[in-house]
């Protein structure tokens, strides 16, 4: 992660990038609305913040995750609507 970006975060800000993060619902392109930090850059967040066995739960249940990203999410919501 961008030394920078960890830097100008809050222990507050961290705490709610794990929390949207977690979630099933939030895109990673609020987060990185929000907090200005790339896909990438959460997951980086995420594997040092997170014991090891945590991260890789998380990793297994967002990768490929059409609602971690809003343009899968879309395209999911444009063919139902079909």
């Amino acid at each position: 992660m961008n030394t920078r970006a960890c830097d100008v975060l809050s222990a507050a800000d961290v705490s709610g990038i794990i929390a949207m993060a977690w979630s099933d619902d939030t895109p990673f392109e609020a987060i990185e609305q929000q907090f200005g930090l790339s896909e990438a850059e959460v997951i980086a967040l995420m594997r040092d913040q997170l014991k090891t066995r945590s991260f890789r739960v998380w990793r297994i249940r967002v990768r490929g995750r059409a609602a971690k990203h809003q343009n899968q999410q879309q395209n999911e919501q444009r063919i139902e609507n079909q």
